[in-house]
This record gives structure tokens, sequence and C-alpha cells, in this order.
């Protein structure tokens, strides 16, 4: 096991080149450097030794060789991926930290990372947040208690303003986010459906995320319909993580003031040439329909309320999350890859260590 100050072997998942399209296996590769464990005399940062690796998709997001306009940046070719992660601080020369600390945050997708203040959300403080709570899995921190739970947490309560015994609706259901979305609907008294990709996943929201009800939509030829079967009274509140022609189906569903949260557009992301249009906008008029995107980004400030409300429930057993663990750097590139055909079922995080 080395020691700070050792020079160490460090395994890195490196960014190829710019992609275009479905991204490939192909186009990450792993490879091993060296890197000495201590943090160079007047560097304000830290060096950690990676844990648990989350695999999101915006990460898709960061692929291209020019990003979307207020997105993050592109990945640059032949340096490691980037991404949320726990991790443990080896060495600091912050004066917030201290070797043996636990930490989630942004890292590097490689075995030991030092991070500067510049690679956090927008200080080193908000970017590495400190784990208090050990008594929950560490990997939780990448999920349930971390960015995709955050993300849960104000999209619905902030942005949907949800009350008991409205119809919600979540697409990408059985996935980090909207498995919590569908668990904070249910605890407020909500009559909660979702869309997944498979039986297996329609299985599990229903039996154990505690979804009312919910549906495959690669089986609904009609989607349309399909909301009217689910919601004949209409929906009040949709939770959407997939764009395109489910957003497009559920603009002629919702109720006159629903409410649209904007997470994520999965569908989207890897269409190159010709993104699906919205035909149904009109309903935002008729309907006065309140639809925002947003970025957790945007609700850092809400975490310690957050952590607040959430683990209580974690304890009571009021809510449970699903993780979908893959191990070794080396499953990088095909768990990150699965998120944009559906192979992931809950939550997909890459084991690099274990402490």
């Amino acid at each position: 096991m080395p020691k700070v100050g050792d020079e160490a072997s460090n395994k890195q998942l490196i960014f190829r080149d710019y992609v275009t399209g479905l991204p490939k296996e192909s186009d990450m590769y792993v490879t091993t450097s060296t890197i000495k464990l201590k943090v160079p005399e007047g560097f304000h940062g830290v060096l950690v030794k990676n844990l648990y690796l989350s695999c999101d998709p915006f990460m898709r997001l960061r692929m291209p060789r020019v990003t979307l306009n207020g997105y993050s940046s592109s990945y640059t070719p032949g340096a490691p991926l980037t991404g949320y992660g726990v991790a443990k601080v080896l060495d600091s020369g912050h004066p917030d930290y201290k070797a043996g600390d636990l930490v989630w945050g942004i890292t590097g997708w490689e075995e030991y990372s030092l991070i500067t203040p510049t690679e956090g959300l927008k200080s080193l403080e908000q970017g590495l947040k400190k784990i208090q709570h050990t008594d929950v899995p560490l990997s939780y921190y990448t999920g349930l208690l971390g960015m995709p739970g955050m993300t849960a947490y104000a999209g619905f309560y902030e942005l949907c303003s949800p009350k008991k015994g409205e119809y919600v609706f979540v697409s990408a259901a059985s996935g980090a986010v909207g498995q919590l979305v569908g668990q904070f609907a249910k605890l407020l008294g909500c009559y909660v459906v979702g869309s997944a990709g498979s039986k297996e996943k329609v299985d599990l929201l229903k039996n154990k995320l505690g979804y009312d009800d919910a549906f495959n939509y690669k089986e609904e030829h009609d989607l349309d319909a399909a909301l009217k079967r689910y919601f004949p009274e209409g929906i009040d509140i949709y939770f959407d993580n997939v764009g395109g022609k489910t957003l497009d189906a559920v603009l002629l569903n919702m109720r006159v003031h629903g409410r649209i949260a904007v997470c994520g557009m999965i569908s989207q992301y890897n269409v190159h040439q010709q993104p699906e249009g919205v035909q149904n906008l009109t309903c935002l008029l008729f309907k006065r329909i309140h639809m925002v995107g947003f970025s957790v980004l945007d609700h850092h400030q809400l975490y310690p309320k957050f952590i607040e409300t959430v683990l209580p429930y974690i304890k009571e057993g009021k809510i449970v999350y699903v993780e979908d663990m893959v191990e070794g750097l080396e499953s990088g590139p095909a768990a990150l890859v699965g998120l944009f055909s559906g192979r992931n079922v809950g939550k997909k995080v890459v084991v690099v260590a274990r402490e």
C-alpha cells in the first residue's frame, strides 16, 4: 500500500477524442502513469484517492468539440475523464481539508487525483463536499446523497411546487434521479407513474420503488394514448429526464397550471444531425403550464436542508436506492456507454477502491 510521499502508479481512463453520435467504448482507453502522493509545495488544493466514480448522462455533453452554451467545457483529448465521485483525502494544501477526510465532488477518472479549486463547481468548498455521515454506504454520495439526489430534491420540491394528491409522471424513472423523484412524490401523497425501457425496470418501479404504476415506453406505439390510459384526468407534474417524443406527448396531457421540470433530455444527447422537434408547445400557452430547465449547480445552497430531509428517510427505510456497480476503471467505458442504451438498472457506479 503506497504511503504519502511515495511515487505510485496511477491507472487512468483517458478520453481519446471528440465524439459525434453515440459514444463508443473505444472513445476511451485505460493507461497507467505515475504520481507522487504529495501535494506540491504552495499548492492550494488536495490529493485524493478515488473510491467510487459516478456514471452520469451529463458527461456525454462534454464529449463534443463544442459544448452547449452555458454548459461545462469539453473534455480534453488525451486527458482523464472527470465527473462526480467519492474520494479520501491523502494530503492537503487547503486549510479546510485534512488527510483522512472523506469527500464527494468533481474528481478524475483515475486512482489518484490532484484537485485544484477550478475543478470544483465554483470553488473548492462547493466542488468538494466533506462527508459527515458515514453510517450509510459511501457509494450513496455518487447518487442518493450526491448530485443525482440533490437534482431530484431541487427539481421536485423547489421547481414543481408539489401538493398532496397531485398526479405526477416521471420519465427514465428507474435511473439515478427518477427513482428518487417518485419516492419523494409518494412520501408527499401524490399519485405517481413512471416510464422505463424494460420489464425488469417496470417491475422495479412498482415492486421496490413504490410507484403506483409504470410502463415500458418501448412497448407503447402511441405515447399520447398510453398517458391518457394512466392519467385519465391529466398530469399535474412532469419530471422530464428524456425530452423528445415523450415530452411532446406529455404536453397534450398536462392539466391547466401544470408544472414541468426539465432535468435532462437523454433521448437527444446522441442525435447529432437532426434532433427531434417538439410539436405541442401551444399547450404551454393554452394550459398555462410552467416549464423550466434547471441545473443542480444553481441549488448547491440547499444541500444541508437536503441531507437533513433525506437521511432520516433512509434510516427509517422510507427511501430505498438501487445501485448498479461495476469493479475497476477497466469497466468504465462499458458502464458509461451503457447509460445511453439503458443497460444500467438504477444508479451506475464504478468502484475504483473500497477504502
